[in-house]
């Protein structure tokens, strides 16, 4: 038993207990990363502050203008749509929305998968093989037909709706590479030394275990705020979301209804698009950023590469 105790002061062969600061620092050595969290923050600062992004003529998005269906111009700088609204102002005003979709979708899945995907390393038996097989149910669902009719029949049009049918859609993928983890971890000695201590399953799961996962935890967030984002516009485009709310989506079926292409005006129908591409290049960069920093068996790879470059 003593030694069993000792091992807990011992690092842990295999686990990355990283220093104080050191993921930051590895975020700023990362490419993908930097440019990532640079789209990131100006999506959050046109969600938190639009006004300063929109000319003051324009503040109310959705006030009806007497000029529809205009080309780009100097006071509409993307033109208008058919009732006369500019559409420079609803994509700016439009990134709230998208991006709450996002985030909240994305955070709850991400709870559910360290939930399910941890919990079932970690309890084994019956636990394991219940916990397993409905990750396995989910994860051969036809996801996107599933979640159409999920949206339509619980209720079209509401926001919180589209959230939960996107986190019990977005879930199980980030459970089954958290299990796999977990499952790596579960018979080291820090663990045993937890056990032998006495400690409660949910405090070493909490305190022991879920510490040494942040990066591929964050990973997971990112990629289900990804999946987040590209089905919720999805879904707003088909006319499945709030006609009357400001998001990227929203914009996509107005432009497809009024026939923006037809009538000339691509930036209409182009601009809430390109919205939707970068905020999932934002989102795509950075998981693949916290997958390498996560992984480190691609780090050495890397430095192999800079030094044969040299």
């Amino acid at each position: 038993m003593s030694a069993v105790v000792a091992g807990a002061s011992a690092p842990v062969a295999g686990v990355s207990r990283r220093p104080r600061g050191g993921l930051f620092r590895a975020i700023l050595h990362n490419r993908k990363a930097v440019v990532g969290a640079a789209l990131l923050i100006l999506f959050m600062l046109l969600a938190a502050f639009p006004g300063l992004f929109v000319p003051g003529a324009h503040h109310d998005p959705q006030a009806i203008g007497d000029l529809p269906l205009q080309h780009p111009s100097g006071s509409h700088w993307l033109g208008t749509t058919g009732l006369g609204q500019d559409v420079y102002a609803q994509l700016i005003y439009s990134t709230r929305e998208s991006l709450v979709i996002a985030v909240v979708a994305g955070l709850g899945a991400t709870v559910l998968s360290v939930i399910i995907g941890v919990s079932a390393a970690y309890l084994g038996g019956f636990a394991d093989d219940g916990l397993s097989m409905l990750t396995d149910i989910f994860l051969v669902l036809p996801t996107f037909p599933l979640i159409i009719v999920l949206a339509t029949y619980a209720g079209k049009g509401n926001l919180t709706v589209i959230i939960i049918v996107l986190v019990l859609t977005g879930w199980s993928y980030g459970a089954r590479q958290l299990r796999a983890q977990a499952l790596s971890l579960r018979n080291r000695d820090f663990l045993e030394s937890a056990r032998v201590r006495g400690e409660r399953r949910s405090y070493i799961i909490v305190v022991e275990v879920l510490p040494t996962m942040i990066s591929l935890i964050v990973a997971n967030f990112l990629g289900a705020a990804l999946y987040s984002v590209l089905t919720a516009a999805g879904l707003q485009f088909l006319g499945l979301g709030d006609p009357n709310s400001l998001s990227w989506g929203t914009m996509l079926y107005w432009a497809q209804n009024q026939g923006a292409l037809v009538n000339g005006l691509p930036a209409w129908a182009l601009s809430p698009g390109l919205a939707v591409a970068l905020l999932g290049v934002s989102f795509a960069l950075l998981n693949y950023a916290f997958d390498e920093i996560s992984n480190p068996a691609l780090r050495p790879v890397r430095r192999r590469r800079a030094r044969s470059a040299s």
